[in-house]
């Protein structure tokens, strides 16, 4: 910078409204640190997106600057009543309030996104190199400043790239991709109000819709940015390549995921259990909680969350008990001795299966006869519920201690395993 500049910046006038600016921002910072106080302490309490915690949250992002341009504003109305040059607070009052509109402008754009986007972490860093460019245009220096960084090559060359380039490169993108994440919600939002479509249906289309979105906002901002696609094309070629081998298991499930939206063979609020083999087994028996673009959520009876990779409801065999018909039958197998009559045996197995109300009507508990087996004869209750979601063991508890009570009130006995061995006693000893 010329002398002239420092002439001016250190004269006691210029000074003065520094130092009335400097004692505002410390004034204002110091009660930016008790409003975050504030904020920190009310974090635990009421709902994430309520009014009154989005308004506490917004004071403690906005109220320091608030305050200090105020105080700016009466340190200018003292200096040009005292006749005071007030040209450095002029220029300190237009830059206050533009990192207000800019602050404000990115805490919308927060909330607009949701709480678990991406933006969250950037917010702050990008609000701040925005009010820099800003700030830089509107004293001046903002063409200085591009001449410099365009004068540092990073490619030299024909295709040369320079710092200047690159920044901008960025600031370009990150807009496009803010942009699609904006119209991606908005999707979203929408979608998941429409109650004629299906739950998973609805979720995979917002999910291929935002992915959509931000690959386009990508490649408009790159194209906007002024880069030359086709002089990527080896870089992006040998770079995919190399993605692909290293992503495979990622992109399969993936793609996995969304096979299972589409076909809605796995749903949220599914009951599934990973067996290997049909039947009523309940070994992994779990609820799907939600499908996510990787894997899906299980949650057990004990209240464990499993995430279980897509690719593998894809390859392997699962159980969905609720699939076309939430009904599922169960079957006990009792044993009961010779010495029982077996056609009172089956009218008690019928009375025990109305210990449960779960236990349905309509199909009605059957008793069969199985088999003749070597210590008794082998029967089998079979009886349908409708709520496998609330539990199968329990319903076989309940039905297994009414046949055990209802046994022993009908003299109808359970027999244990028995072996007979017979020695002989022999006469000639052995040789030697």
């Amino acid at each position: 910078m010329s002398p002239t500049f420092f002439d001016t910046l250190t004269a006691p006038q210029s000074l003065s409204q520094l130092a009335s600016i400097f004692i505002a921002a410390v004034a204002a910072t110091i009660f930016g640190m008790w409003t975050r106080r504030r904020w920190r302490e009310s974090a635990a309490f009421g709902a994430p997106q309520s009014w009154s915690r989005i308004a506490l949250q917004s004071a403690s992002l906005l109220a320091p600057i608030v305050l200090t341009l105020i105080l700016v504003l009466i340190a200018r109305g003292l200096f040009a009543a005292s006749k005071l040059p007030t040209d450095l607070l002029d220029i300190g009052l237009k830059l206050i309030a533009t990192l207000l509109l800019v602050r404000l402008a990115f805490y919308v754009v927060r909330l607009l996104l949701g709480p678990s986007s991406w933006f969250r972490a950037l917010e702050a860093r990008m609000a701040t190199i925005v009010w820099l460019a800003i700030a830089f245009q509107m004293i001046g220096w903002f063409n200085a400043v591009e001449h410099t960084l365009d004068s540092i090559r990073l490619l030299p060359g024909k295709a040369s790239l320079s710092v200047w380039d690159l920044l901008k490169g960025m600031v370009v993108i990150t807009g496009f991709v803010l942009i699609a994440s904006l119209v991606a919600r908005a999707i979203e939002s929408r979608l998941m109000k429409v109650e004629g479509v299906a739950l998973s249906t609805r979720i995979g289309i917002s999910k291929f819709a935002q992915f959509t979105l931000l690959s386009l906002g990508v490649l408009l901002g790159i194209r906007a940015a002024g880069v030359d696609l086709t002089a990527l094309t080896v870089i992006t070629g040998a770079l995919g390549i190399g993605l692909g081998f290293g992503l495979q298991s990622i992109s399969s499930n993936f793609v996995s995921g969304f096979v299972l939206l589409m076909d809605r063979s796995i749903k949220p609020g599914d009951v599934i259990s990973f067996t290997g083999h049909t039947g009523t087994s309940t070994e992994n028996f779990g609820w799907v909680q939600e499908l996510r673009g990787r894997y899906v959520v299980v949650r057990d009876r004990d209240g464990v969350e499993t995430l279980v990779p897509n690719q593998t409801l894809i390859n392997n065999p699962v159980i969905n008990w609720s699939y076309s018909d939430r009904r599922v039958r169960l079957k006990l197998p009792v044993r009961i001795s010779y010495r029982d009559d077996p056609e009172k045996a089956l009218q008690v197995l019928l009375e025990a299966a109305n210990c449960n109300a779960r236990i349905l009507s309509d199909p009605a508990p059957v008793s069969r006869l199985m088999q003749f087996a070597d210590h008794g004869m082998d029967m089998e209750l079979r009886f349908w519920i409708a709520d496998p979601e609330n539990g199968v063991n329990n319903v076989r508890s309940d039905v297994n201690r009414a046949i055990w009570r209802l046994f022993r009130e009908n003299g109808i006995t359970i027999p244990v395993a028995q072996r007979e061995v017979l020695l002989h006693a022999s006469d000639r000893l052995p040789e030697r």
